[in-house]
């Protein structure tokens, strides 16, 4: 049995997939905080244990299920121990989990993040399992107290859900329509952040460039960062993820304008091939695309550009995988994220005729890394002689007498510590070596 007291109020959140589920994290651990338990990094002295969860792959969620089987024992040792299983894999299994793992106590899907403290005093007081899984949600959430992990980079979210309904995702499914917050709202979180001394942003939603268009007349992804920039109190301004359909000259404008908007465009391109982005429903052409690059280099010189790519697409030739490597080259990115294609049960893809063999899969993803990671390595030695502004971030993660940081075009950057940088600072810091995936230098001073 537990040796801890009746009293004990400690929570350990394991947060699985993408940065809204970063924030939907620290949302939830705000609201364990206004309750008055503190975080502890040891399962085994938690009062309340929660599993934030992904399903963008049926990889990651057979690793939950499998954390889940884990802490059985702890539930034996601890049958007071509170464990909850939150975000996507929640919404999209509702119905399975409490069957699968009885030692669960809470399910508590997407649109239900913000019940959190209400469910867990309705725990406590009944000792019955609650399941709190909406379909839809009407509206945006009510705001809850916020829970930062870093306290010079900050995410704030500005919609929730997606329309795109790519035939290879589940996130629409799982994260609902699209809805948009106030702009007021937005800007108030990030002057109150701005003042709590956080010196960067990342603005988050599924596709930021649809910002606005759910309600009619509201301000749209570059109203907001227009008003966001204007109001200057965030050093520097990021967001992700844009999806190339919808970017549009107005966005460019304002990043090209902008004081504290940073020329990193990170735009999924997917795949090279006309056929395939078709089959993927993308909802663009590689021409469209290219002319897009084009469009952001000659209005935003010196920006990067980053993309994602999926290697073997259901029903993907050599001749289309060629294209996307072709594409690769030439455009030219800074760098790529690369996926094998994995079936995702519950998506059209999972259906499709043609599934690529995994061997052919991989094979393909290595010519592609490879192709890539030769221009990532040539345009960071570009940077060679140069003077970059970087965000210093802290220690790094290699060696703790160097220190590493990010560029405004999201490089990053590590140099020999020298004790006149703190974590926040904006210092120079010029290019000896770029590498593949980072660019080392000497720091000279601070900005």
């Amino acid at each position: 049995m537990s040796t801890l007291p009746d009293d004990h109020k400690s929570y350990h959140i394991i947060t699985y997939g993408c940065q809204m589920n970063e924030n939907d994290s620290e949302r939830l651990a705000g609201q364990l905080r206004k309750l008055g338990y503190e975080e502890t990094r040891d399962m085994a002295d938690a009062a309340i244990i929660l599993l934030n969860t992904c399903c963008v792959r049926e990889s990651a969620e057979k690793k939950i299920y499998g954390k889940i089987g884990e802490l059985k024992r702890l539930k034996a040792a601890n049958p007071n121990l509170i464990i909850g299983v939150a975000g996507c894999m929640a919404q999209k299994d509702r119905d399975k989990l409490f069957k699968k793992a009885a030692h669960i106590d809470l399910v508590l899907g997407t649109h239900n993040l913000h019940q959190l403290g209400e469910l867990v005093e309705e725990i406590l007081q009944s000792r019955e399992r609650v399941l709190a899984v909406w379909e839809q949600a009407e509206q945006n959430a009510p705001d809850v107290p916020t829970i930062r992990k870093n306290q010079i980079s900050a995410w704030v979210p500005i919609m929730y859900g997606c329309n795109n309904f790519c035939t290879y995702c589940i996130v629409p499914y799982v994260r609902g329509r699209e809805r948009s917050r106030p702009l007021s709202d937005i800007v108030g979180e990030v002057r109150e952040l701005g003042g709590q001394g956080f010196k960067e942003i990342t603005l988050l939603g599924q596709n930021v460039n649809s910002y606005g268009k759910d309600v009619p007349g509201h301000a749209d992804f570059a109203d907001l960062l227009t008003a966001v920039d204007r109001d200057g109190t965030i050093a520097r301004i990021r967001y992700m993820t844009s999806h190339p359909r919808d970017m549009n000259a107005k966005v460019i404008a304002a990043i090209r304008d902008g004081n504290h908007i940073c020329e990193h465009f990170h735009l999924p391109v997917q795949a090279g091939s006309d056929a395939v982005l078709a089959r993927m429903n993308r909802g663009y052409t590689v021409d469209y695309y290219l002319n897009l690059v084009r469009q952001i280099r000659r209005e935003v010189p010196g920006a990067s550009l980053t993309t994602d790519i999926i290697v073997g697409f259901p029903g993907e030739t050599e001749e289309e995988f060629s294209e996307t490597l072709n594409v690769i080259k030439t455009v030219r990115f800074d760098a790529a994220y690369t996926f094998l294609y994995s079936q995702r049960s519950g998506t059209p893809a999972a259906a499709m005729p043609d599934q690529v063999p995994p061997d052919i899969k991989k094979e393909r993803l290595q010519r592609l890394m490879q192709a890539q990671n030769d221009i990532s390595l040539e345009l960071n030695r570009r940077q060679e002689g140069q003077r970059v502004e970087v965000l210093v971030e802290g220690d790094s993660k290699n060696d703790a007498n160097k220190m590493m940081g990010r560029t405004r075009t999201n490089k990053i950057v590590i140099w020999e510590k020298t004790g006149a940088e703190t974590v926040g600072d904006l210092v120079q810091v010029e290019i000896s070596s770029g590498q593949t995936w980072v660019l080392k230098g000497h720091l000279r001073q601070p900005v």
